[in-house]
């Protein structure tokens, strides 16, 4: 695939950090990163040193770009040290697991969203340039705690555009979006686990999904890095599918076992609310949310439409894919 010239000249000569950089997302953004080849830095901080190693010993680094720092986002001290320096800032360490979650709610406060602050203090004491939070659908009208610390971490990103020192400096934003195809604990994931036994669990049969591919949530970072202002939420433009119609195709021949709806589970996902609606612009390949901030500036985006007014964006709405595109992006 050919570079995209923006995505160069905005990493060019810069030292990035990703938490929670052993990660899914994580590790498809670094090999890019490295393919790209313009960032003079690129540092993985997260708390796994065995990830850390296997990456380490995995990734091609002939220029010698890499750095690996243990730690976590729980710690203010420890990223303080880490952030001396750096440019720009992704964040994308989070507990995500809901049912874990729902059973130990405060570990979940104190990394999504306590740890979100600590980002936040340390990138203003160390004067980051560039901060974008990896937020997700759950985040809309939460029906778990994941997707309610998502929120709450969302929040604190747009708010925090308001302490910063310079406003040349683009600040902090988010990127939303939905199921990655491949990622640790997906449903693609778990369907592969149970097909052996010639039996898979659907938890009923009316429910839709967003599907984007890892290398689309990779590029939705890269645009977000170039476009951000400080405030923005991007969401990209996905094709949904009915979670009936992914069983026939990752597992034709095995029978399905309805179980139910869980806790903490929606039939639809909703990628934006109907009050975002309002602030919500067209930006071709995505969608920006506009903050309700009065430091927030629109004259960037005069040649980008606002959406209409009765617009929804959820995944019974939207075109769900048809099986040979599910194939093809299962492949990929």
């Amino acid at each position: 695939m050919a570079k995209n010239l923006t995505h160069t000249a905005v990493l060019k000569d810069k030292v990035i950090l990703i938490t929670g950089g052993t990660g899914f997302l994580g590790q498809k953004l670094i090999q890019k990163l490295l393919d790209i080849g313009t960032p003079r830095k690129i540092i993985i901080f997260s708390r796994d040193e065995f990830k850390q190693h296997e990456m380490g010993q995995s990734l091609s680094d002939p220029k010698g770009k890499l750095r690996f720092f243990l730690g976590d986002v729980r710690d203010l001290a420890r990223l303080e040290r880490a952030f001396k320096g750096v440019d720009i800032v992704i964040h994308a360490a989070a507990l995500k697991q809901v049912p874990a979650l729902e059973y130990n709610p405060l570990e979940a406060i104190k990394t999504n969203i306590l740890g979100t602050q600590n980002v936040i203090d340390a990138a203003l004491n160390n004067n980051v340039k560039k901060v974008l939070l990896v937020s997700t659908d759950k985040a809309v009208n939460p029906v778990n705690l994941y997707g309610a610390t998502k929120l709450c971490a969302e929040r604190l990103l747009v708010a925090a555009n308001a302490y910063r020192k310079n406003e040349k400096i683009a600040g902090f934003s988010v990127v939303r979006y939905g199921n990655v195809i491949g990622s640790r604990g997906s449903i693609v994931e778990i369907l592969e686990r149970q097909k052996d036994s010639g039996l898979v669990t659907l938890t009923d049969k009316r429910m839709t999904r967003f599907w984007i591919t890892g290398e689309g949530a990779v590029e939705l970072v890269l645009d977000a890095l170039s476009l951000m202002k400080g405030g923005e939420i991007f969401i990209p433009k996905l094709k949904a599918m009915m979670l009936k119609d992914l069983l026939k195709t990752v597992a034709p021949n095995c029978k399905v076992k309805i179980i139910g709806i869980r806790p903490g589970e929606k039939i639809h996902e909703t990628l934006l609310t109907s009050d975002e609606v309002r602030r919500t612009r067209d930006i071709k390949n995505h969608y920006l949310i506009e903050p309700e901030h009065d430091w927030w500036k629109t004259e960037h985006l005069k040649n980008f439409s606002y959406v209409p007014t009765d617009f929804s964006y959820t995944s019974d709405k939207v075109r769900h894919l048809k099986p040979e595109e599910l194939k093809s992006m299962l492949t990929l």
